[in-house]
């Protein structure tokens, strides 16, 4: 159901143009899912989308599943909306799980991360007021004992990853205490692809009732067109395969849209550049498409493409929590420990970015002049389709032009 409050904030925030293309990314995103498909080789998830066939809603053919609007708008219809969800609007999330620990003192990253650096996140997340939430921060080896840790020390809203029976098991049981808790999910990957060594356990959390939280990363110039509404369209088409899948194993079922646009730097080898306020910028629009359709939705800003803790870093996250503001978005992950490529994570760049978090406000946001459709961005997905972009033309025609800072 759309939002009809939200699309007024919408078009007074962004401008009518840029809402209409917001739903034209919506349309363009079903496009996708009717006319390029998921792949998937898990028997239940194919079973779920073969019962659909006779009505004509899904086609289920060589391992993948192709879905109709039909469809998509029926299963949306039964997703619970931000209304009855357990985090306010403009929240701020400490996430991702870096592999690493950055050294402060020492300048350097590669420290490997122990369960005493995940106690100290979790209780600074705690204790500051503007965290609202967290997920990992770092990834330790034994998910069983972060889970532990981040429910033991961190009462807030938690993102877990749920990768085991024991997993599972724990996390039911914090579910039990405390009903603010989402497993993290990326269920498909590039290109429009299940993630099957995900895909039981994706089933086995919905089926017992667990708030999901489906992300997809999909790369503008690599696994998406490169302008805006093509790596949208990318990203909201992953997330709704997700959805739908959820709605189906279990209509009513809370599920999190975390569909994060990302761009690539064609000049660095195509690697993602995390430091682009038009990183901001794609995540925030994610953000409103969602709000619109009334989705509970996670994106990705604040984020940087610098190394190391520098003053840039922190100008980084500056920046994009003051456009987060201006604009208004539901969750924000990515904004406080992480560096580059989400790779290192530190401690000074977590209580610096606690720190803007609690004292930035909209009027420190850049003027940013807000994107309108690009009818190329479809052309290229129809040429392309699930090959990589990164000698596609538009990728080509729009370097240097429109994602910039």
């Amino acid at each position: 159901m759309k939002n009809k409050e939200q699309i007024e904030r919408s078009k007074h925030l962004l401008g009518e143009d840029t809402v209409n293309m917001l739903f034209q990314v919506h349309e363009d995103a079903i496009w996708v899912l009717e006319d390029l498909g998921v792949g998937c080789k898990n028997p239940e998830i194919l079973k779920l989308f073969e019962r659909f066939e006779d009505e004509g809603e899904a086609i289920v053919f060589d391992d993948r599943i192709y879905i109709t609007s039909d469809l998509v708008e029926r299963c949306l219809r039964t997703v619970p909306g931000t209304g009855d969800f357990f985090v306010p609007r403009n929240s701020f999330f400490i996430g991702d799980g870096a592999s690493y620990i950055y050294d402060d003192m020492a300048g350097k990253g590669g420290l490997s991360p122990s369960a005493g650096h995940a106690i100290r996140i979790a209780k600074l997340a705690q204790m500051n007021q503007a965290v609202a939430g967290m997920g990992k921060g770092v990834r330790l080896r034994d998910d069983l004992l972060q889970m532990s840790l981040m429910a033991e020390h961190c009462s807030k809203p938690l993102c877990l990853t749920i990768n085991s029976d024991a997993t599972l098991e724990k996390a039911k049981g914090i579910y039990a205490k405390k009903k603010n808790i989402m497993a993290v999910f990326p269920l498909t990957h590039s290109s429009l692809e299940v993630n099957e060594e995900l895909s039981d356990y994706f089933v086995k959390v919905v089926k017992a009732g667990l708030p999901v939280f489906i992300s997809a990363m999909p790369l503008a110039g690599v696994t998406a067109p490169y302008c805006y509404n093509g790596v949208l369209a990318m990203a909201h088409a992953e997330v709704l395969f997700g959805i739908c899948t959820a709605q189906l194993i279990r209509p009513g079922i809370t599920c999190i849209h975390a569909g994060n646009p990302t761009i690539s730097d064609p000049r660095t080898e195509f690697r993602p550049d995390y430091g682009l306020v038009s990183h901001d910028i794609a995540n925030i629009l994610m953000a409103h498409l969602n709000l619109m359709l009334d989705i509970p939705s996670c994106q990705s800003a604040g984020t940087t493409y610098e190394e190391h803790p520098t003053e840039q870093a922190i100008a980084d996250v500056r920046t994009g929590l003051a456009l987060c503001l201006k604009y208004g978005v539901h969750m924000i992950r990515h904004s406080f420990g992480c560096l580059r490529d989400f790779n290192d994570f530190s401690f000074a760049k977590l209580e610096a970015a606690m720190r803007i978090s609690g004292e930035v406000n909209p009027d420190q946001a850049p003027e940013i002049e807000m994107p309108v459709y690009d009818q190329r961005g479809m052309e290229s997905v129809r040429r392309t389709g699930l090959r990589a972009y990164n000698d596609d033309s538009l990728t080509k025609a729009n370097l240097g032009k429109i994602f910039v800072n």
